[in-house]
């Protein structure tokens, strides 16, 4: 004698088996990444600037503004080395040494830039808000 139960419990393991399959194929597919190439002093890092207002801990919680450009994973010289991060960090803060460079940077957000770098560390106060942190560094004409 077959019950009510036995349809549904049916039903379950069929859909189960329908959403589990493409899980399955998705990961076989990942491919380990490999780490970026490595960036020195003098580099050029290219990729889209974007603006974040933060508040800063120094300034009676002011906010201000911070930059940051996305790009693909590059690798850090010793002693950063990869930033505890599997392939290399792939945003990186641009930190304003004077007023014109923080008025270059509010004029270029959300575009393409390059920027030579000269100074580049990991993050690692809790304010920094990207993976690495390029203290010294210019903007490059395209």
């Amino acid at each position: 004698m077959m019950t009510h139960r036995f349809g549904v419990r049916l039903a379950v393991a069929l859909l189960a088996a329908t959403f589990a399959a493409p899980c399955a194929l998705a990961q076989q597919s990942d491919a380990p990444q490999k780490p970026g190439k490595m960036i020195r002093a003098g580099d050029v890092l290219s990729g889209e600037l974007g603006v974040m207002k933060v508040r800063d801990t120094k300034n009676r919680g002011k906010r201000v503004a911070t930059y940051q450009i996305t790009s693909e994973p590059r690798r850090l010289p010793p002693p950063n080395g990869l930033c505890n991060l599997e392939t290399g960090p792939e945003t990186f803060q641009l930190i304003p040494t004077n007023d014109a460079q923080a008025a270059q940077l509010k004029s270029l957000s959300g575009k393409a830039i390059s920027v030579k770098v000269d100074e580049i560390a990991c993050a690692k106060d809790a304010g920094e808000m990207s993976e690495a942190i390029v203290t010294k560094w210019s903007v490059v004409a395209k």
